[in-house]
């Protein structure tokens, strides 16, 4: 390849994202870091490919967390970081890179000034928060104080999604972006099966692009809003150029933007 096309290319950095936590699993609990996480990282480049539900067994989680970390540029955790004896991420992190795990200084004074503070007691439960896996850094929770933390490419993560919030932007400056996703919708009133064939040969085309169908109905009307995402804007313009044409030679006529 010419060294000139090389540097031109976009810089795709990729992440995946593991949710631990068997009340996740069980419905008790309904996730909302994924969308918050996917949405923030893909402002600064880094594109989630993968996400995972896994229970809180230890084996399950360092498998996990070591084909992820393998795989793509960084791995983002939540759930798992409480007082209590089912929380174990910790554990497990220390564990997948082979590693010891102990009361961390700089926690420890954290969460005792926190307790002070607060008039809470500070518990031999509660110190499990402070234990950190050899190597890890700290990652700042400023609402509960608690800390995540980091170790290699992995970012460990509280569960509950406020403190989850604000540890993510914390951790934010750590992160080296590539090309931000882009994305265009073009929508009108056609079945998507009657495009279908024509839009599975318009895929192949163009693989850099990813095309997606989406009909909606509202009422009496139907229709369908096909996105287009991808990192290169020109090849984003002429995918989306050659949907209009094709919503054109339907004889319907195209708008831009979602309509579900």
């Amino acid at each position: 390849m010419p060294e000139k096309e090389a540097q031109a290319r976009p810089k795709i950095v990729t992440a995946s994202v593991l949710l631990i936590g068997d009340e996740i699993l069980s419905g008790r609990t309904r996730d909302s870091n994924l969308s918050y996480i996917a949405t923030h990282l893909n402002k600064i480049g880094i594109q989630v490919r993968e996400a995972r539900v896994i229970p809180d067994i230890e084996d399950v989680i360092v498998a996990a967390v070591n084909e992820l970390r393998a795989r793509y540029d960084y791995v983002f955790t939540t759930g798992g970081l409480g007082p209590t004896h089912d929380d174990i991420t910790a554990d497990a992190i220390a564990r997948a890179f082979g590693v010891g795990i102990d009361y961390h200084p700089e926690a420890v004074k954290v969460l005792d000034e926190h307790y002070k503070e607060t008039g809470g007691e500070f518990t031999k439960a509660r110190m499990r928060m402070a234990r950190l896996p050899e190597g890890a850094v700290m990652i700042a929770n400023p609402l509960s104080k608690a800390p995540g933390f980091q170790i290699g490419n992995v970012f460990v993560m509280a569960g509950i999604p406020m403190i989850m919030q604000v540890m993510l932007d914390s951790l934010t400056d750590r992160l080296e972006g590539g090309a931000a996703m882009q994305s265009r919708t073009v929508t009108a009133q056609i079945g998507e099966g009657t495009i279908a064939e024509r839009l599975g040969d318009l895929q192949l085309r163009h693989p850099e692009v990813g095309i997606g169908s989406y009909p909606y109905y509202r009422g009496k009307s139907f229709g369908t809003s096909i996105v287009m995402r991808a990192v290169d804007s020109r090849a984003l313009e002429k995918v989306e150029q050659e949907v209009v044409a094709l919503m054109r030679e339907f004889g319907v006529e195209p708008l831009m933007g979602d309509r579900s």
